[in-house]
């Protein structure tokens, strides 16, 4: 059959272009995505003037300053311990190095603002740390002797690096495992030690997997907001939080939400420019890089240096919240019914979302990879549906609001019910959340569907299968890896969610990390323990998936004795 001028419906090599339903409704939720950045520049520019000049004067210089500082501090930190222990379990091999290779991913299961709390908790003047230090070195009382306050923004640096340093670590292990040996041996007989040919050869190599992990980490960062403010630190996003909800200013709320989205922008800017004109191939005669034996002191000093960010990110803090629950369980306290509230709200909503997120990146990646083969603009949709996760949470659902109260009050006149039924009913926060982690959806999906080969699609094909049965009895069975993947993280993503759970939540409403941060706000660190413990058990799951995945994607090789 000859090809229709529309192009909605006609054969071509390659997939066969995709019917107007499964486009439509693809084109609409990638466009959708780009709603909460419209309204809010459009929320921004309709503000009287006289608020910039007071955010300018008064507000922007100190918390883009912050914001700036912090940013250098923790990018550092990521950069230098996620490099270094991916390259040491790589190239060296240690008692341990084979638990070591997952556990260092661990911290990924601890939101940032659960660390700030703990650590908040347990490094206190008259807290277990500073109470041990002191009576090891002989004195009575914290006027005597006390430790530098971890409110400050060392402290936020501390807290944030050991927490986010293994999206550095895994890209970077990922790309260390990929080069071949061949390249570091050359290195080796030009007369380079094993560190200088990391320096000359692996690192350069490396500079890709880096700029993608730094930008994860930096924009983690930014959407932080519950271990800024515990911490004292007024970044941009907490800066935002209180001009909403502290002065009731929405309009200088937008603009200094701007503000923060030029801050994305230079970011997302800086990974492009990391990795231009940069590829690398590995052929298949050449072996990955193999480990080095160590032994005597020194293996025993690089196990120790590699477990202290395992400690730091995760053992510590979730052994004190464990030892802490166990404590106050064992005296006889009980789970509030509010608590129990809470977890339900937290499962309903992560259920929900992941449900929504799995359906709509499923539409999306589908469409976009039926489409790619004639699109002057390969993966355009998946990009766009994908925005929302390089947006902080704060500047999302400033964006948002606006068209949510439009859709509100046409709603409530179409049914004749007075109030915010959309608002009021979570629906709101539900699809604030949706186009927040669409990303792990729809590029999960295309990047698993990338792996499929078109002919196996064209055999359906040519079978006398329809498009959507190819779907149903071809894709989405080799796609259930990505699925389930794609489905664990957003899951717990949304269970963990701050900003936007904070922000867009309907009245009575709240979720375990909304009953923590409360508690904490209030200065009642240990009432929020449990909620704490449990946020930190359902991120586990995905945690030792995803590190699984790595352990069996790869052997571990040995140099020869």
């Amino acid at each position: 059959m000859s090809a229709v001028r529309s192009g909605w419906v006609s054969r071509v090599r390659g997939p066969r272009v995709v019917r107007p339903v499964w486009q439509v409704a693809a084109v609409l939720i990638a466009l959708a995505a780009l709603v909460p950045a419209a309204s809010l520049a459009w929320i921004a520019m309709a503000a009287d003037g006289s608020h910039w000049e007071h955010l300018v004067q008064h507000v922007l210089p100190a918390a883009m300053g912050n914001t700036a500082v912090l940013l250098a501090g923790v990018g550092m930190v990521v950069t230098v311990v996620g490099t270094a222990c991916a390259w040491v379990v790589t190239a060296y091999d240690f008692p341990g190095r084979r638990t070591l290779t997952w556990a260092l991913l661990l911290p990924l299961a601890m939101p940032t603002y659960i660390v700030a709390f703990v650590y908040l908790d347990m490094l206190h003047p008259i807290g277990p740390f500073q109470g041990l230090v002191r009576s090891l070195l002989g004195y009575d009382s914290p006027r005597e002797f006390r430790l530098p306050d971890l409110r400050a923004m060392w402290g936020a640096v501390f807290v944030m690096g050991s927490v986010l340093y293994p999206y550095v670590y895994l890209t970077m292990r990922a790309l260390f495992m990929s080069q071949p040996r061949q390249l570091l041996e050359a290195a080796r007989t030009l007369g380079e030690g094993r560190w200088g040919a990391f320096l000359r050869v692996a690192w350069p190599l490396g500079r890709p997997a880096l700029a993608v992990g730094l930008s994860l980490a930096l924009l983690e960062t930014l959407n932080d907001i519950g271990a800024s403010e515990f911490l004292g630190v007024n970044t941009l996003t907490v800066a935002i939080y209180s001009t909403w909800v502290t002065r009731s200013d929405l309009a200088a709320a937008a603009q200094i939400a701007c503000a923060m989205l030029f801050v994305v922008v230079v970011l997302m800017v800086l990974e492009a420019h990391g990795r231009r004109q940069q590829r690398f191939g590995t052929p298949r005669q050449m072996d990955g890089i193999r480990a080095v034996p160590l032994t005597g002191l020194t293996a025993w000093v690089v196990t120790a240096a590699v477990s202290l960010p395992v400690v730091l990110g995760f053992v510590a803090p979730a052994g004190y919240l464990l030892i802490d629950v166990t404590q106050r369980l064992a005296s006889g306290q009980q789970l509030t019914v509010g608590l129990l509230n809470s977890l339900g709200n937290s499962l309903g909503l992560a259920a929900g979302v992941s449900i929504v997120v799995l359906g709509a990146g499923l539409v999306v990646a589908w469409a976009d990879r039926r489409i790619s083969t004639n699109s002057v603009a390969p993966g355009w949709m998946v990009r766009a549906a994908s925005v929302g996760y390089a947006v902080p949470g704060s500047v999302l659902a400033i964006g948002i609001l606006a068209p949510a109260l439009f859709l509100d009050r046409a709603w409530a006149q179409a049914i004749g019910v007075p109030g915010l039924p959309l608002m009021g009913s979570g629906v709101i926060l539900v699809v604030a959340c949706v186009f927040r982690f669409m990303a792990m959806s729809a590029g999960g999906i295309a990047a698993g569907l990338t792996r499929i080969p078109v002919q196996i699609e064209q055999s359906s094909r040519s079978l006398g299968e329809t498009a959507w049965g190819t779907l149903r009895r071809v894709h989405l069975p080799l796609l259930k890896p990505s699925l389930a993947a794609a489905t664990l993280l957003v899951f717990v993503d949304a269970m963990k969610e701050l900003p936007l759970t904070l922000l867009l939540r309907p009245v009575n409403f709240e979720t375990l990390s909304t009953v923590l941060y409360g508690e904490a706000a209030r200065g009642a660190y240990e009432e929020g323990a449990l909620a704490a413990l449990a946020i930190v058990l359902a991120g586990l799951l995905p945690v030792i998936w995803l590190a699984r995945t790595q352990l069996h994607s790869h052997r571990f090789r040995k140099s020869p004795t």
